[in-house]
């Protein structure tokens, strides 16, 4: 027997909230109303593996269904198809055969990985900004990489060095398996002063407002700042944009 749980998150909570119910051993995801269904094998104590699900996912107004025996790895594939970010970036699951379009980059993306669908509109503004402000050559700081994405792609418009680094273990942990580039437990404090060309934070408001000063540090004199992850009533303090780049609610400031 199958069942599927529908469940309703802030559209940042998506990508993490994907990699959890992963964990749990989920059989495929799709996306439906707004929110996420994710379909199960039934257990032997399919009661208690029920029960535990509602109470880990409350907050997210689960509802359970039964469900006809389907192939759901294969709903899965089609519901996360290959996608176009910004003019360089073909954005392609594990399992895509299309071949690269002629002029693309192509990053390699997994809905099972926090943060690294690439279908959320700051993931997407960061990756614009990447392609437009990093220089073949230039060192770039990654700092919250939740599943890497953001260094992958800074690699491959030819930065000559990135560091990446979350205060989260098992985002590390998730994007070592993506992540050639030196990757560390941490945040921008630990990297040395003037070090880089470009710096990324695709992390909420507040937090950008409270690491600002080691921004600042790590940064060369005419670094570019790339920061998102916010919605555009909610944008950091202190900081001098350049520019802005906007998708539905969201924004990134380049500054």
């Amino acid at each position: 027997m199958v069942f599927s749980i529908l469940l309703i998150p802030p559209l940042q909570a998506e990508d993490q909230l994907i990699a959890e119910l992963s964990d749990h051993g989920t059989t495929g995801i799709v996306e439906e109303g707004g929110g996420i269904r994710a379909f199960f094998e039934e257990s032997a104590d399919h009661d208690g593996f029920r029960n535990d699900l509602l109470r880990r996912f409350s907050a997210y107004s689960p509802e359970l269904r039964e469900e006809p025996t389907v192939d759901w790895e294969q709903a899965t594939r089609d519901a996360w198809p290959p996608l176009l970010v910004g003019s360089r970036f073909f954005l392609a699951p594990p399992w895509c055969t299309d071949p690269t379009p002629p002029g693309r980059l192509r990053l390699p993306v997994n809905p099972g990985m926090a943060s690294g669908t690439g279908r959320h509109p700051a993931t997407q503004l960061a990756l614009e900004a990447i392609e437009k402000h990093v220089r073949p050559g230039d060192r770039v700081a990654d700092i919250g990489t939740g599943s890497g994405i953001l260094a992958a792609a800074a690699t491959l418009v030819g930065a000559g060095q990135v560091i990446a680094c979350d205060i989260d273990p098992e985002a590390v942990t998730v994007a070592r398996e993506r992540l050639e580039t030196p990757l560390f437990v941490g945040s921008a404090s630990a990297i040395r002063p003037a070090w880089a060309d470009v710096a990324i934070a695709n992390i909420d408001s507040a937090t950008i407002e409270e690491i600002a000063g080691d921004l600042e540090s790590i940064c060369k004199p005419q670094a570019t700042l790339i920061l998102t992850g916010f919605p555009e009533w909610d944008v950091p303090d202190g900081f001098r944009p350049r520019e802005i780049l906007r998708r539905d609610e969201w924004v990134c400031v380049v500054c």
